[in-house]
């Protein structure tokens, strides 16, 4: 950095420093999505409006600003189905495709009534996790897979 951008840069200070970094970096899409597991260790995956037809996959959704991840999960597992989680580890973290990140966590069922928004989900069910339905989304497939079988290195 040249001495007169660094001279601008200190005479800014909090905000203005917080939007000129805002200004001059690119933009990213934050999707958030979770391994939900009930008291019998099966997994909840859904049947989203979204996706290709047949598709199942793991809860999700996006993050809005400056909503934590873990509230982003469950936020959009409460719009969605109505069940209330607890969110614990970090699973997965992926970057590098286009201007999306993608964080995976491992949730628990703590309550909450199955109630679907139709407008986005067609179906949830909970399924043993040696028994995903077909249409499992691949890399959904994948970090249950770390879930099951904790000893598998993570990616």
């Amino acid at each position: 950095m040249n001495m007169a951008k660094l001279g601008l840069w200190k005479a800014m200070k909090g905000p203005l420093q917080w939007r000129a970094l805002w200004l001059a970096h690119d933009k990213f899409i934050v999707g958030v999505s979770g391994v939900i597991l009930n008291q019998e260790q099966k997994v909840l995956l859904l049947r989203h409006t979204y996706w290709p037809e047949g598709s199942w996959g793991l809860p999700s959704g996006y993050a809005e600003s400056g909503e934590r991840l873990e509230n982003t999960l469950k936020r959009e597992v409460r719009e969605e189905t109505g069940y209330e989680i607890e969110v614990g580890e970090l699973l997965r973290l992926v970057s590098g495709y286009k201007l999306r990140i993608e964080a995976t966590y491992k949730a628990r069922l703590i309550g909450g009534n199955l109630n679907l928004d139709p407008k986005e989900v067609l179906e949830a069910r909970f399924f043993p996790m040696s028994e995903t339905p077909e249409g499992l989304l691949d890399t959904h497939k994948s970090v249950i897979e770390t879930v099951k079988n904790p000893s598998k290195e993570r990616k």
